[in-house]
């Protein structure tokens, strides 16, 4: 899970550093491992996912060992493991959304935007993937879409053409 191509070396700005001491402040002397979570969070703010090198400099400024964060962060699908899109899709793939269409939205996405789960279209736009249950069973097959996380329910191919065009016409006006 955590093979990676990229391998560059990762320097932390000062004041994402800032953001670290901040944060790590808030638990008790010799705990700073709690503060793990929410600096994942601010590097992957900082750099859109959460890279190899940069878990080894969270591990080194934690004074704890790497594995300890590569387990964390490939524990959690909030963390990237390899680079995305602006967009992510995240479709429902349990049980209860695959009875009614998501293996089948799956393929459609994965054609629409000519790339596999995980990879990134070639404008930086989307990427996707199957995601555990969103929560909404009777409502499937069901996505949401990061980075604003909005919901999208009773999906058809239609409905996902849509969305994906939509989002395409957003970033053209921005």
């Amino acid at each position: 899970m955590l093979k990676v191509e990229e391998t560059q070396p990762v320097e932390f700005s000062s004041a994402l550093l800032a953001k670290f001491d901040e944060v790590v402040k808030r638990y008790p002397e010799g705990k700073q491992k709690s503060a793990l979570l929410p600096l994942l969070h601010l590097v992957q703010a900082e750099f859109g996912w959460t890279s190899v090198p940069a878990m080894d400099k969270v591990a080194e400024y934690l004074k704890i060992q790497p594995i300890e964060v590569y387990e964390v962060a490939s524990f959690y699908t909030m963390y990237f493991l390899q680079p995305k899109g602006k967009y992510v899709l995240e479709v429902c793939r349990t049980g209860p959304c695959c009875l009614v269409g998501a293996e089948k939205i799956m393929d459609h996405i994965e054609k629409k935007l000519g790339v596999k789960e995980g990879e990134v279209t070639k404008d930086g736009l989307f990427s996707w993937r199957g995601v555990e249950c969103l929560a909404a069973c009777g409502f499937g097959p069901v996505l949401q879409i990061g980075p604003e996380y909005t919901f999208y329910e009773n999906l058809t191919e239609q409905s996902v053409d849509q969305l994906i065009d939509d989002l395409k016409n957003k970033d053209l006006r921005q």
